[in-house]
């Protein structure tokens, strides 16, 4: 009878564990319009995503191996949590939308290995996308690494992709890279390789039908090292891959390794419209909170002048920074950035003077630091004073005396997990003597802004002073302008240093004056570091200067008006009463840009748009009641202030 109990009893288990197997748990939106399978195939898991009820991304596989166990086969589902609705409210200043609002439903699987080893995949499905990340819950002071993760993104065939390569590790100027500075491919088919081993970096934007989804990670923590996708995806099927193995720092770790518990940065896609997509903040509202030790209003938004984007290193003197300050006070803009060799050049002492000088005009000062380390043979200085923590603490309690408000840090080495370490205590470290830190030659910053409210921005991106350097890169500009607003500035502030109305040394600019105009509004930034001189200002209309004196610093939404990837895009941001709508062209062809003024309760509206003809700006009121359509030169632009009623 014994032996009849035991074996009806294992009979049931196994009958139970078959039954979970086939089973798909799904997790759908609030609005259910998005829903996720997640289910075991031949004891490997795998999710699925659905829109309205029709599959937008296929079988994608779960699962990680660590050296001492192997988490992507043979694994069982021992219980799966019920439903729960997450909610979250916050503010962020250094954002699309000044109030945000996350809501989604979440559900956990706990899974086993063949050695009964534990982990949880957590799911959260909101109405804008899908996240997920995996949880290690057992407890053990021993370190474990991961050495794979199998998470895969499986698009189908006819899905098209914009996508910017990862540059190899130790390539470049001075082997400076990766530092997330090449050219998106723009609309290719899924399956396309990577130029390079070294895949493709985040976000990526994938449009399959009347769907459009974006890839990336969000809650990047010193737990774990920055990924990317694999240069391969047969048929559409993208693997998160690892770094470099030589994308460290001072020769410590890359791949990732932690104690138990142990959490992984989520994975997500945002997926939906175009405008809901353009218009989602998952980016921030996965990451970690403000740290509570880091009072957000210590750290100003706003503008800064800045000479080396015109002038170069000879400019780096006391003199024409005395003058550059004198520009950023006259502009009302908040800030003048100081670059490269400043310690050498003007040195600390006289710093002190332009820093009192600055100060007297109601500007504070932003100092340029090489990061320094092993990786990095850049001879830029000031050098060697952020790699430890006691340099950075000295180095830090000096500038806070000075009246310094904010550090530019440049060329980093990678993503691996010790580098991402790196960055995150140069944020505590200068968030401790109230500075903002701006990271140039560096990664995604993957929502950091949220979690650490002095870091203002990061460049991450091909940006103006590559327009400065080569005139390919300046007729590339209407393209990759009208790309980045849909890709790396979707969710994170982005230095690009936009928006020259005048000329270049030795280039001739593709784009409008007004194109140029737009730029502030379509890039957003927690400071726009602009790219004018005081003589290009000085060539300007006194309207266009007057809008760029009372430009608003932060911005309390965003919509999405119009556009598509590397042709046009077309925004409207507010602040205070106003709304600002720009729009800028990246074709060689007029374009028709409708707008419904209702939508936005408009009291009045002003245009600053190219003149007809010629490179002049016009400027002139719009007739509410029948507006005309706004129409865009090509590779032009425009803005309108809309003041409320």
């Amino acid at each position: 009878m014994k032996y009849k109990i035991a074996s009806l009893i294992f009979l049931l288990f196994s009958a139970n564990q078959m039954l979970k197997a086939q089973t798909k748990y799904e997790i759908t939106s609030p609005d259910k319009e998005l829903s996720v399978s997640v289910f075991l195939k031949n004891k490997q898991a795998y999710y699925t995503i659905s829109r309205k009820s029709a599959p937008v991304l296929a079988n994608s596989s779960l699962g990680l191996i660590r050296e001492d166990a192997d988490f992507a086969k043979n694994l069982t589902v021992m219980s799966v949590s019920k439903n729960e609705l997450v909610k979250d409210n916050y503010t962020l200043k250094n954002g699309k939308r000044l109030n945000n609002q996350y809501l989604a439903n979440k559900r956990i699987l706990h899974l086993q290995n063949a050695s009964a080893q534990k982990m949880d995949v957590i799911f959260q499905v909101s109405n804008d996308g899908v996240a997920f990340r995996y949880y290690f819950p057992d407890a053990d002071t021993q370190l474990k690494k991961i050495t794979e993760e199998k998470t895969a993104f499986h698009f189908f065939e006819s899905t098209k992709a914009w996508m910017q390569p990862m540059s190899v590790a130790k390539t470049g100027w001075e082997s400076t890279n990766p530092s997330y500075e090449e050219y998106y491919k723009k609309e290719i088919s899924v399956g396309t390789p990577a130029p390079t081993q070294a895949g493709w970096v985040y976000p990526a934007l994938f449009n399959y039908k009347n769907t459009w989804l974006l890839v990336t990670e969000v809650g990047l923590d010193g737990g774990y090292c920055a990924t990317r996708l694999k240069q391969n995806s047969p048929a559409g099927n993208y693997q998160v891959g690892f770094p470099d193995g030589r994308e460290a720092f001072t020769n410590q770790n890359v791949n990732p390794e932690s104690t138990l518990p142990w959490y992984t940065p989520w994975r997500v896609i945002a997926v939906g419209s175009l405008k809901k997509v353009t218009e989602s903040t998952l980016g921030t509202d996965l990451a970690a909170p403000a740290k509570t030790a880091i009072n957000p209003e210590l750290f100003q938004l706003g503008k800064a002048s800045w000479s080396w984007i015109m002038l170069k290193d000879n400019s780096i003197v006391y003199d024409i920074q005395k003058k550059y300050i004198d520009f950023a006070a006259d502009m009302k803009w908040e800030y003048c950035l100081i670059d490269v060799d400043w310690d050498t050049k003007i040195g600390y002492e006289k710093m002190q003077q332009l820093a009192d000088y600055a100060k007297s005009k109601n500007v504070g000062l932003l100092l340029w630091y090489n990061s320094a380390g092993d990786w990095n043979t850049v001879k830029y200085t000031p050098k060697n004073k952020l790699t430890t923590h006691e340099n950075r603490l000295k180095e830090f309690a000096l500038l806070q005396k000075m009246g310094i408000k904010g550090i530019k840090v440049d060329f980093f080495g990678g993503d691996g997990q010790s580098m991402i370490r790196y960055y995150l205590e140069l944020f505590e470290d200068a968030a401790k003597f109230g500075l903002s830190v701006n990271c140039h030659g560096a990664t995604l910053p993957r929502g950091w802004q949220r979690t650490y409210p002095n870091l203002v921005t990061m460049e991450s991106i091909k940006g103006m002073e590559f327009i400065t350097f080569d005139q390919n890169n300046a007729n590339e500009e209407p393209l990759h302008a009208t790309t980045i607003p849909f890709t790396r500035n979707i969710f994170d502030p982005m230095d690009f240093t936009p928006m020259n109305l005048s000329k270049i040394p030795n280039i001739k600019r593709k784009t409008t004056a007004a194109f140029e105009l737009a730029l502030p509004v379509i890039f957003q930034s927690g400071v726009q570091h602009l790219a004018e001189s005081p003589n290009g200002m000085a060539t300007v209309p006194a309207y266009v200067k007057s809008f760029l004196q009372t430009f608003p610093a932060s911005w309390e939404d965003t919509k999405f008006i119009d556009g598509y990837p590397g042709k046009f895009v077309v925004m409207a941001r507010k602040a205070g009463s106003k709304w600002y709508i720009a729009g800028i062209n990246g074709e060689n062809s007029d374009k028709l840009i409708n707008l419904d003024f209702s939508k936005f309760n408009a009291k009045e509206a002003e245009i600053i748009i190219d003149a007809e003809e010629g490179t002049d700006f016009i400027t002139g009121g719009i007739d509410l009641k029948s507006p005309p359509p706004v129409k865009m030169k090509p590779y032009g632009g425009f803005v309108i202030v809309v003041t409320q009623k």
